[in-house]
């Protein structure tokens, strides 16, 4: 997978390939047409991330002729008006972004500043991911699903959801991860005595950091074991974003690599006695 990537952009750069209006809605830009400093990263990062959309779309551009793009766990959807100005208001071809969030007063503010940009193909849904899954609301078909700083499980939703609708791109910066790190301190004074491997986790900043490496580790075989091919990196400078890690999945259906991954999924997950998590890691089977 190759993504043509802009780096070393200047924020001044960045901000004024945007519409000032948007910029100004979502708070990035002050009355007087300032940049507001709170927003300087988070404009950055998401920019670097539409970089590496940019040629996912117009893959499914390219082949299929028309885009569903669902923006799981959307928050204020800073990414979906950022793609929608930049990118895909400017295609010839028909396409939706469609952003899903849990918080209905969210959702109900980015229905209402949709509408104010006129961005028609723009919608926001009030789902959890059951509903979401099961949603004639929905189209049957999605093409690339992203989820930015989606919260601790929020990311794996995202996944469920996107495996659920055999999505062709999947995008991800992970959050705030603590369900696997609180199951590996739950066994750790068991542990300590059986494994020195455990070391690696014993003290409680190294358990959680381990916890949040192990669970993109966990993600990225789940995802292989589904058929698709993971490229795991930076998503920006460590200066801009501690929440830094962008995993990129592509379905690719290589058999062999499938039964490998899923092998390998199940093995470290007893390994390190964390099978209360097998669920979550093995759904949904459907989509195998």
């Amino acid at each position: 997978m190759k993504n043509s990537v802009q780096k070393n952009n200047s924020i001044e750069e960045i901000y004024s390939k945007y519409s000032p209006t948007l910029l100004k809605e979502l708070h990035i830009l002050t009355r007087d047409g300032k940049l507001n400093q709170d927003s300087r990263r988070k404009l950055k990062q998401i920019d670097h991330l539409i970089q590496f959309i940019h040629p996912l779309i117009q893959d499914v551009l390219s082949s299929k002729g028309q885009l569903n793009l669902v923006d799981f766990g959307s928050g204020k959807s800073y990414l979906g008006f950022l793609l929608n100005d930049l990118i895909c208001q400017h295609q010839l071809l028909p396409y939706k972004i469609i952003g899903i969030d849990i918080r209905h007063d969210l959702v109900t503010y980015c229905q209402d500043l949709a509408k104010r940009l006129s961005f028609p193909q723009m919608e926001f849904l009030h789902l959890d991911v059951s509903q979401a899954v099961n949603s004639n609301s929905l189209p049957t078909s999605v093409d690339v699903i992203t989820a930015l700083h989606a919260c601790d499980t929020a990311t794996d939703d995202a996944i469920f959801f996107a495996l659920s609708k055999k999505t062709k791109h999947i995008v991800l910066v992970p959050c705030c991860q603590a369900e696997v790190a609180s199951l590996l301190n739950k066994r750790k004074s068991l542990d300590l005595k059986k494994n020195s491997l455990t070391e690696i986790w014993r003290h409680p900043l190294h358990t959680r950091e381990f916890g949040s490496h192990l669970t993109n580790v966990l993600r990225c075989l789940q995802l292989e074991a589904q058929g698709y091919d993971v490229v795991v990196t930076e998503l920006v400078g460590w200066e801009h974003s501690m929440k830094n890690e962008l995993i990129i999945a592509s379905k690719s259906n290589n058999i062999s690599k499938k039964n490998i991954a899923k092998n390998k999924l199940f093995s470290l997950i007893s390994e390190l006695g964390i099978e209360e998590i097998c669920q979550r890691f093995m759904m949904p089977e459907a989509t195998t």
